[in-house]
């Protein structure tokens, strides 16, 4: 997983959502038990992130930090 998408999850954590790994590594981002978003294991394309950071806004998430 690359420092970018760490640096995400991270701070999901810290806002509140659970990070669960799959069993090929892939991060999966829950909150109150339902499926908000996957990640990437891998950082072989932009938009997965920037898609990623993007559902995760769609639920309260605050990107960039303050």
């Amino acid at each position: 997983m690359d420092k970018d998408t760490r640096k995400v999850l991270k701070e999901a954590s810290k806002q509140g959502f659970e990070v669960r790994q799959t069993t090929s590594q892939h991060p999966m981002v829950y909150l109150n038990g339902r499926f908000v978003a996957q990640f990437s294991g891998t950082p072989s394309d932009v938009r997965g992130l920037r898609n990623g950071i993007a559902a995760l806004r769609r639920h309260g998430f605050r990107w960039p930090p303050k």
